[in-house]
């Protein structure tokens, strides 16, 4: 199947195929017709299936032509509000609808806190069509009556299982209050506990669902080893794998912060340059962190779960567990960052005695 055969209006095929699409993928494929039509939608798809794509792409296309067949020259409103968990998820959905839509007539911008928010607030007050967000700082903007739902036709709301565990569950029901009751919802998951199932429920109508590979244990195409390995030598087995390995880039998942900022500096005693990202890591720092690792001239990026959420390298071939994770949906995501798309990745984890029996109870 082809994005033409999608119906997928010219100059978006223009902006896919310039940002190399061939075809689409199987979330892409189900979704997208479902969407076209303006219909309510579940997913449910893990990391590195092309689900962003899967809702910018017919979003960016319904208000297009929402936009021709009205011949509209007035001030731009709010038409799409997608919501993220973290300031790096926010940013790359943003690049990803502002690319698709490069060829069309619609303005895409980003919001989200850590930052200060006159530079966000300019780009508001100008007329957008597209607005990606944080819940903090969108519920800051709305209190100050900066940004208003009214004119929402299209929400989404991604990675909705990582918004939970992060606590965000009391904003998206203050959001929801003021969503309006007629528009187009996305609930897009990539594991579906019942406490998400809920909350899907109140927020969807007359939805349709689109499963892909929920029960999957593992990633495609990602190569897995174990290293059994005592707590002490964990760095040391680190380095001895960054100097023995000539993978490009490499992404290192630490449990904690400071263990984290830890693995970056016993890095650099090895001469290996290393950065971390995680939440107290300023949002510049963490910006500056990514765009050298997505650039190449970071190596090693040692991230926690939540802020590895927005890290998208197209040639990530290498993940390290240094920590594993409690969780097996965890893993999944983990690894899928590296094997996406269509290509080939390695996953390789360390595990003590003390994670073995935690793993095994």
């Amino acid at each position: 199947m082809t994005f033409q055969e999608l119906h997928i209006i010219p100059s978006i095929l223009k902006a896919l195929e310039t940002k190399g699409y061939k075809e689409p993928t199987p979330i892409q494929q189900q979704s997208i017709p479902i969407l076209l039509r303006k219909k309510d939608l579940l997913g449910v798809a893990q990391t590195g299936t092309g689900k962003t794509a899967a809702f910018a792409i017919p979003i960016v296309q319904n208000i297009e032509l929402d936009r021709r067949n009205a011949n509209f020259k007035g001030k731009r409103r709010i038409k799409a509000l997608i919501v993220t968990p973290t300031r790096e998820l926010a940013i790359q959905v943003a690049d990803n609808f502002v690319y698709y839509g490069k060829n069309t007539s619609l303005k895409t911008t980003v919001i989200f806190g850590g930052v200060k928010q006159g530079a966000q607030v300019t780009k508001l007050r100008g007329g957008i069509d597209i607005l990606v967000a944080t819940p903090g700082r969108l519920l800051d903007l709305i209190g100050q009556g900066i940004i208003t739902l009214q004119h929402i036709e299209y929400f989404v709301l991604d990675e909705a299982d990582q918004m939970l565990e992060m606590g965000f569950i009391h904003d998206i029901k203050k959001l929801l209050r003021l969503l309006p009751a007629k528009r187009q919802s996305l609930f897009f998951s990539a594991t579906m506990p019942p406490k998400i199932k809920e909350l899907s429920g109140s927020i969807l109508a007359d939805y349709e669902t689109v499963t892909i590979k929920p029960q999957q244990a593992t990633a495609e195409r990602v190569e897995q080893s174990l290293f059994f390995v005592a707590k002490h030598d964990k760095i040391k087995l680190l380095i001895y794998l960054l100097e023995m390995d000539a993978h490009p880039s490499v992404l290192v998942f630490s449990r904690t912060k400071h263990g984290a900022d830890k693995i970056v500096k016993k890095l650099a005693r090895a001469e290996i340059r290393a950065a971390a990202i995680h939440g107290n890591k300023s949002q510049n720092a963490r910006q500056k962190a990514l765009k050298g690792f997505k650039e190449g001239k970071i190596r090693v990026m040692i991230a926690t779960d939540i802020a590895a959420r927005g890290i998208d390298v197209s040639d990530l071939s290498l993940v390290i567990n240094y920590d594993l994770p409690n969780v097996p949906e965890t893993y999944v995501h983990r690894i899928g960052r590296t094997g996406r798309a269509k290509a080939s990745g390695l996953a390789l984890s360390f595990c003590t005695v003390d994670e073995h029996k935690s793993q095994e109870h």
